[in-house]
């Protein structure tokens, strides 16, 4: 019998077809991506979310007599451990006794031994804001007169390193699988329930799912050395996973891990029983699961609100239910996008997604963006208090950002409902005029006209050939048989010939039914091949309408700019919130303020050399600030108000009134970002001129400076 081999079905492209990808929109997503890596990568250690608005003795102090306990004022409540604050003495060697203690409100202590002996000490402190963010920095005092100090704090970081990396990246994947998880869920049920037998839509339900579980153990394995040491090796330390379970972090981890539990039960109904039922049979089961869904997902929602930014500070009450609406609004928009853009480019010619579920998506994401700016507003008046922290804090200038992004999506997402207007009066009349096609092609099929033309080259004659022999129930091995037996009759033996005609009859019967197995084989191979042609076909011309190819567009641009406003928003939520940083920063002032009037004089100056670390903030203490000699000490710190050192830093006084100076003074070093000088000589009263010249590097430096009153 001869084995017949069904041609492999290669789909012939309808002229006029584009790829469905557009070389410049692969270039954009591809630009997109690239920026979220680099915003990921330049995030660095978590910005301080409660600042230190002042200390008992003060920065850069020169007390009389030695303290008996040094004290830290936060800008929020923070948690503390047997190491949060530590004293130094100029050897290195710790000096304070017992735990730290909450004084009260936001003041905590912790107690020193006594007969310390002067010199230069070092205040370092680790600490957990309230809102779930390690906070970390240190400052130096001296008891009678400054010294040399051993101690280095420059690297005094909180959330920084390879741990810090991982965490953030964490904290990003765990709010895309929420977001894709729910999105995509609430767009199978909301807007299109025949995508629940969908593989793709499936598989990206279930991949948020996953993504969101791995990135939750994670976060709370690298919790204990996130906001502790650091060190990658404390990662599965179980004595620090048994102190994060304790912690509200910690708690609000494992509730989300419950929760998934519960989420996964979910999803195998949705993808499972759900899909089998009958449309109609779907009603109640569908109200069901949207009750369920939702209790899930603002559950899930409430893990962030309970434990981040929405559970500290001002109306922390109203602050918490607005933060869950404003996860559950993000996740029913930019996950919603993602299933759709998914169903549009994977769903099977079979399945298309219709213009009737595009439709109910553009309702459901409009009602979504209303809810995103009216807890937009509130989040935003409540994290900044004013308009001028919108460009004088890092976090106002993040919202800036996420804000342009926002209004960059929603007006690519204009684009994408007018395509998806134009495709509602196109896909329902395409789709019956594949149903009526199909019923032609299969009618033609039924009277035994094989469709084999489109195939291929040089396969239509031996197809047609093969489909006819199928049809008449006969086979080459059939003729073949036919031949064998003409050729034995010749035989000049009347025996032998009805002998052998006898024994061909019997073969040829047994071989006839085989051609008869055989030629049914093919028949369905057949009809495979003519589904698979069909399937093609409606594939083609689904995605040659050139409505769909538009939206297939403006949804995967919509889904480019989503990507890089989830890495925005997550940096976001690792920032110090403009109110508090401008809190701090007049708390500050009024400590500056405070000294000044009891006769020192604080001068803060802002410098920019234009190099590496060419940024900082110069900090000059002059105390009395009178005419004679002055105690002059001079700080150096960071943007984020962590001190570190630079290899020059020179003063000069001027008082141009009277024609005098500049009067040079070199300070000595002392410690890491501070350096004093004694016996500085202010010969009269008036209004002088400080200048002071910092240099970052061999090449980088600059001169800052500021008038005050001195005498």
């Amino acid at each position: 019998m001869t084995q017949t081999i069904a041609p492999r079905v290669r789909p012939r492209v309808l002229p006029g077809v584009r790829t469905l990808v557009l070389p410049g929109v692969r270039t954009l997503v591809l630009l997109l991506l690239a920026a979220t890596g680099l915003l990921l990568a330049g995030a660095g250690p978590v910005s301080a979310h409660a600042a230190l608005t002042g200390s008992d003795p003060q920065q850069g102090a020169v007390v009389d007599k030695a303290p008996t306990q040094v004290s830290l004022t936060f800008s929020e409540k923070v948690a503390l451990s047997d190491d949060s604050l530590r004293v130094l003495d100029p050897k290195g060697k710790r000096i304070d006794r017992g735990d730290p203690a909450n004084l009260s409100g936001t003041t905590y202590a912790v107690k020193l031994h006594s007969g310390l002996p002067d010199g230069t000490y070092t205040v370092t402190y680790q600490v957990v804001s309230e809102d779930s963010h390690p906070v970390a920095g240190a400052y130096t005092f001296s008891i009678g007169a400054p010294s040399q100090t051993t101690v280095s704090v420059s690297d005094q970081t909180a959330g920084g390193g390879i741990v810090g990396v991982l965490y953030g990246f964490g904290r990003y994947v765990s709010y895309a699988g929420f977001l894709v998880m729910v999105g995509g869920a609430a767009f199978v049920l909301a807007c299109w329930q025949r995508g629940s037998g969908v593989r793709a839509l499936q598989r990206l339900v279930v991949s948020g799912w996953t993504a969101l579980t791995a990135a939750t153990l994670g976060l709370l394995l690298l919790r204990g050395s996130y906001t502790g040491t650091g060190k990658v090796g404390d990662i599965f330390d179980l004595e620090l996973l048994g102190q994060v379970l304790q912690t509200k972090t910690g708690a609000a981890l494992v509730s989300r891990l419950l929760l998934l539990a519960a989420a996964a039960l979910f999803i195998a109904v949705l993808f499972g029983a759900y899909d089998k039922r009958e449309d109609d049979e779907k009603r109640d089961l569908t109200f069901g699961l949207a009750i369920g869904g939702t209790v899930v997902a603002a559950g899930l929602a409430a893990s962030w609100a309970m434990s981040e930014h929405a559970s500290t500070g001002l109306q922390a009450g109203i602050a918490m239910p607005v933060d869950v609406i404003h996860l559950l609004a993000v996740a029913d928009w930019l996950g919603g996008l993602a299933a759709l853009l998914v169903a549009l480019y994977r769903a099977p010619a079979d399945t298309p997604v219709n213009g009737t579920a595009v439709r109910r998506f553009s309702r459901h994401a409009f009602g979504s963006v209303l809810a995103l700016i009216a807890t937009g507003i509130y989040q935003s008046w409540r994290q900044l208090g004013s308009w001028s922290a919108f460009t004088g804090t890092r976090y106002g200038q993040l919202l800036l950002v996420k804000i342009g992004l926002v209004v960059l999506l929603v007006g690519i997402a204009w684009i994408s409902r007018r395509w998806t207007g134009r495709l509602a009066e196109h896909v329902d009349g395409a789709v019956e005029d594949e149903v009526v096609e199909g019923e032609a092609v299969e009618g033609e099929t039924g009277e035994g006209e094989a469709v084999e033309g489109e195939t291929g080259e040089g396969e239509a004659v031996e197809g047609d050939k093969e489909h006819a022999a199928a049809r008449g129930g006969t086979s080459n091995s059939a003729t073949a048989t036919a031949s064998a037996s003409s050729a034995t009759s010749v035989s000049p033996s009347p025996s032998s010939s009805s002998s052998s005609s006898s024994s061909s009859s019997a073969v040829g019967g047994k071989k006839g039914d085989a051609a008869k197995g055989g030629g049914s084989q093919r028949a369905a191979q057949l009809a495979r091949q003519q589904a698979a042609i069909d399937t093609a076909r409606q594939k083609q011309r689904r995605d040659a309408d050139p409505n769909r190819f538009g939206l297939r567009r403006s949804v995967l641009a919509e889904a480019g700019v989503a990507v890089v406003l989830l890495a925005v928003t997550t940096m976001l939520t690792s920032t110090e919130p403009g109110r508090t940083e401008e809190e701090a920063k007049a708390a500050t002032a009024a400590s500056s303020a405070e000294a000044s009037s009891t006769g020192a004089l604080t001068l803060d100056m802002s410098f920019d050399t234009g190099g590496q670390d060419g940024k900082g903030v110069v900090r000059i203490d002059l105390d009395p600030a009178r005419v004679g000699g002055n105690e002059m000490h001079v700080y150096v710190q960071r943007p984020n108000g962590r001190a570190f050192d630079i290899p020059e830093v020179k003063v000069a006084f001027t008082l141009e009134s009277q024609d005098i100076g500049p009067l040079p003074v070199a300070p000595d070093h002392i410690s890491t970002g501070h350096w004093s000088a004694s016996g500085v000589q202010i010969p009269m009263a008036g209004e002088w001129k400080i200048a002071v010249t910092v240099r970052t590097s061999d090449i980088d430096q600059t001169t800052v400076s500021k008038n005050a009153q001195i005498g």
